[in-house]
């Protein structure tokens, strides 16, 4: 295919388009292109449309809806240049003439020429939905929505129906939540694609002490309504009703009865949103997430020995739960042993504690202790043979389940996998997509923490600022590209500029690196 699959761009382009068709009026493509030149042209200047195939193989352009999408857009590539001059127009200019150059070089077509004009047919029943678009466009007050535009999203985005969510309870998808109110039945008008739907219970008879926060990643496709109800008993989400098509289709049926009482998805946090997931798909994202299908804020322990009685503790040789401890280790030592409750794990990539090979001398097991790139190359032949840049969408997961999911072990995974990345001088030189792609992964994620919430509060070094000096000493070495080169560059002075971070003091790496040999391997 000539084009990436990106559901998000795909959806709202054809909402967008849709909204372009719709009703008896003349088309305004100045009008247009200035309202729209963010939510169009600067996003899917991002879309890999070279895909697999060149401009000398032999692909064509996918037929149906997207490839339609692509003629419109064209046409409005050839549009464009006929427009007046103006700041509008210089900001999009390159985005929208690169546009038009990539659709023309991969898809090649003959129906790819400039197009008309041309006024939509108006929809029956369009006067019944008046009051419906109204109502609309009065719950998203928070942002600027055109009618159209708000019916395109409520008859293309999908729904959540969230039964018997107790009220007070903070439910939240992406990169907002709200306090769930009595009239609470579900979200509406969600843009397809990757979403996080996080929830923390509440105390039904305090109502003020919540629970800690559970959240799923969920996958949501073009017009599909996804139902579960509230498990009482275990203060969490069933979507088990969602494999009843029965009662799934009857839900749909209602659907515009049930509109009054679902919430509109937050568009104003949705470029956010997209920003931090860019990079994760849903395939990254199932593989993972607990087998549970939930990530909890606390771990779910339990004991490795099930010690109920005085008894089970005797058969173990440990002494009775009715004597007096003589010390404080003793009474340790009587406490359980808790393990994590199979199922609940985050199914992370090992990152291994060895890094170098087998058999490996003292001065290659130095060597490799400095250049991570054999532990890197290691990890991605085990996880990512055939996608090795799904490793920033592993890296993009962990931060969402420790920014949105409050999860400490996405917080030291993300951090182990971003020393495992910056540390590989190798590596850097020889996968410059990947590289190029950190940057922006990272560039979008630390505008999202406070500069010194990395600093250690013992020793006061700051993990991030050490971690991206060693970084950026590597991305100016001999072998490495020079556009990467020039883009950590930039990267580098934007943190400079904008937390105020010293990456010039010499770093700790100058120092000798003190390395542990394995056993029987001597300096010898």
């Amino acid at each position: 295919m000539c084009v990436s699959r990106s559901v998000f761009c795909v959806f709202v382009v054809t909402v967008f388009f849709g909204s372009l068709t719709y009703g008896r009026r003349n088309c305004n493509y100045s009008e247009i292109l200035s309202s729209y030149k963010e939510l169009i042209f600067i996003e899917l200047q991002n879309l890999n449309l070279t895909g697999p195939y060149s401009s000398q193989g032999n692909g064509c352009c996918p037929s149906g809806k997207v490839q339609r999408i692509l003629w419109s857009i064209y046409g409005m590539t050839q549009l464009f240049k006929l427009q007046g001059k103006g700041k509008w127009h210089r900001d999009v200019g390159q985005p929208v003439e690169r546009m038009g150059r990539l659709i023309k070089e991969n898809c090649r077509h003959a129906d790819l020429k400039n197009s008309s004009c041309k006024t939509g047919k108006v929809l029956k029943g369009r006067m019944k939905k008046e009051k419906m678009i109204e109502a609309l466009t009065e719950d998203m007050a928070g942002v600027d929505m055109d009618p159209d535009l708000a019916r395109g999203l409520f008859e293309e985005g999908a729904t959540l129906v969230l039964l018997g969510v107790p009220e007070g309870t903070e439910l939240g998808m992406d990169y907002k939540s709200w306090q769930v109110g009595p009239r609470f039945r579900g979200i509406k008008m969600i843009p397809p694609g990757l979403h996080f739907l996080h929830y923390s219970s509440v105390n039904g008879q305090s109502g003020i002490e919540m629970g800690p926060r559970m959240g799923l990643f969920l996958f949501l496709q073009p017009r599909e309504v996804r139902l579960a109800h509230w498990d009482k008993k275990e203060e969490d989400m069933d979507f088990s009703a969602s494999q009843n098509e029965e009662e799934v289709s009857r839900v749909k049926a209602g659907l515009r009865d049930l509109d009054p009482f679902l919430g509109p998805y937050p568009y104003e946090t949705l470029r956010k949103w997209v920003s931090l997931t860019d990079r994760l798909t849903e395939e990254v994202a199932s593989s993972l997430q607990p087998l549970s299908g939930r990530i909890c804020a606390f771990d779910d322990v339990m004991p490795e020995l099930q010690l109920t009685y005085t008894k089970d503790r005797e058969e173990h040789n440990l002494p009775r739960n009715d004597t007096e401890c003589q010390s404080m280790q003793e009474g340790l030592e009587r406490l359980p042993r808790m393990k994590q409750r199979p199922g609940t794990e985050l199914r992370f990539s090992h990152i291994p504690k060895q890094m170098y090979p087998e058999g490996a001398t003292p001065a290659q097991i130095t060597q490799y202790s400095m250049d991570l790139s054999y532990a890197l190359d290691r990890l991605l032949e085990s996880r990512y043979e055939q996608e090795p840049l799904h490793i920033l969408g592993e890296l993009q997961f962990a931060f969402i389940c420790f920014l949105i999911g409050n999860t400490y072990e996405g917080f030291e995974h993300w951090k182990r996998l971003l020393a495992l990345l910056c540390r590989a001088e190798t590596a850097m030189c020889a996968r410059r997509e990947l590289y190029l792609g950190l940057i922006a992964v990272l560039y979008h994620q630390l505008g999202e923490i406070p500069p010194d919430f990395f600093v250690d509060i013992v020793s006061q070094d700051n993990f991030l600022t050490s971690t991206l000096q060693g970084f950026f000493q590597l991305a100016t070495g001999p072998g490495v590209d020079s556009v990467l080169r020039k883009r950590a560059g930039k990267f580098k002075a934007h943190l400079t500029k904008k937390f105020r971070w010293n990456f010039e003091v010499d770093p700790d790496d100058d120092a000798p690196v003190v390395v542990e040999l394995p056993e029987g391997v001597s300096m010898d």
